[in-house]
């Protein structure tokens, strides 16, 4: 799962069996039983629930027999403990990793390409961006299961009040803000913007193709990149059609005051796309993040199984993570998850039951895309934005400013 998830959902470490028959007969040690062994994060049920839907998929749709077991802590603490937990001698031969952090966590991700072609597997089946996203070194080092576009989502009933058109997959930034200016009052704001990067600071760089990562080093000072976070500071400073956030606000802020009907529009993920549009008491409409052009290019995160480096069955190890990669597997989970598959061809299960003019607003952004990659500085980046982005909103300090600051400051 690419999405990010709350802390505190669910302390230490849970380890769930996933199997359809049962460990009793099986030793506790061996590279055979390590190869179905999955080390992931597990912060809550809906965590769970979303690799048991994996499970089911391969054994429905390919092999009856299939057996998983995995184990793993929170979503926060995964990125830690994984380095430690890799390092022992019984450590599970799959482990999951975001495309965003394949270069963080490239030392301990076997490259794939040679069991890839021993397979026969046709890497260029996966979405091209996050195949990028899940390259290091010129390596692949995972197979992606989901390639997830940042998402507008937006209230219909708000914008049909004020006689405004419908955004979809086009959207301009003059009209964005005309429309925000025109749904801004009464205590109501056009649009939220909170103190974290990525709602919607990133996204809305991606859509003019500005990225925070250039070959492998943060370009956090480029010119293009700091105007568009200036951009999205003015919204509140100068423009006014966003609140002013506070250091601790964030996404979850964001989506409650979208379902109040205090802000007509917010930027997420298509992995709260069931919980938005079934969770609202109004109809809610999705639209690509706005572009200076109104052209959309997506901000593609994902996330994907791989192997590795001390596993001592690679071999047995890929075999599982292409059965639950596979189109049917992949499009299996989309269709009852709700996460974007990353196989174009499975696009037609997560589709099902969507509204076309939803679905073409995906489909546009997946076929223009950037995958967001990271350094191994980058929790910095987060942790530092979201400390200083306050004052940016309140005109206190630039864009330029902040992001320059950062940069000499993580060096």
């Amino acid at each position: 799962m690419s999405r990010k998830i709350s802390a505190g959902l669910l302390a230490g470490v849970l380890a769930l069996s996933l199997a359809a028959c049962g460990q009793e007969g099986e030793g506790s040690e061996g590279a055979s039983e390590r190869a179905s062994q999955m080390y992931t994060w597990v912060s809550n049920e809906s965590d769970r629930e979303q690799w048991e839907t994996f499970i089911s998929g391969v054994k429905e749709l390919d092999d009856p027999e299939f057996e998983l077991s995995l184990e793993g802590p929170s979503f926060q603490e995964y990125w830690t403990l994984v380095r430690t937990r890799m390092s022992a001698s019984d450590a599970p031969c799959i482990m999951t990793t975001q495309a965003a952090r394949a270069q963080e966590l490239s030392q301990l991700l076997a490259p794939l390409d040679e069991l890839a072609e021993d397979a026969g597997l046709d890497l260029s089946m996966y979405n091209e961006a996050m195949m990028q996203g899940m390259t290091v070194d010129g390596t692949v080092r995972a197979l992606p299961y989901d390639a997830e576009p940042m998402l507008l989502y937006y209230n219909k009933a708000l914008f049909e009040e004020k006689g405004l058109d419908l955004p979809g997959a086009t959207y301009s930034r003059d009209q964005f803000l005309e429309d925000a200016k025109a749904l801004t009052g009464d205590g109501k704001y056009g649009t939220y913007v909170a103190p974290d990067s990525m709602y919607p600071y990133l996204p809305i760089a991606f859509a003019d193709g500005n990225a925070p990562v250039q070959d492998g080093e943060l370009a956090l000072t480029e010119s293009a990149f700091v105007e568009d976070f200036q951009w999205v500071m003015d919204l509140v400073d100068v423009e006014g059609v966003a609140a002013a956030p506070s250091a601790g606000d964030n996404d979850e802020r964001g989506r409650a005051e979208f379902f109040a009907g205090n802000v007509a529009m917010i930027i997420d993920g298509p992995w709260f796309y069931s919980t938005i549009v079934d969770g609202a008491e109004f109809e809610v409409g999705i639209s690509v993040p706005p572009s200076t052009s109104g052209e959309p290019i997506g901000m593609i995160q994902g996330s994907g199984f791989g192997i590795a480096e001390s596993c001592p069955d690679k071999e047995a190890a890929f075999e599982n993570i292409m059965k639950m990669t596979t189109p049917d597997v992949v499009g299996y989970v989309g269709k009852n998850r709700g996460t974007v598959p990353s196989v174009p061809e499975a696009m037609s299960a997560w589709s099902e039951g969507k509204p076309a003019e939803d679905v073409a607003v995906v489909e546009a952004l997946l076929e223009n895309a950037l995958p967001l990659e990271t350094t191994s500085s980058w929790n910095q980046f987060v942790t530092q934005f979201s400390q200083y982005s306050p004052e940016g909103v309140r005109g206190v300090r630039t864009a330029e400013e902040i992001l320059t600051s950062i940069d000499q400051g993580i060096g």
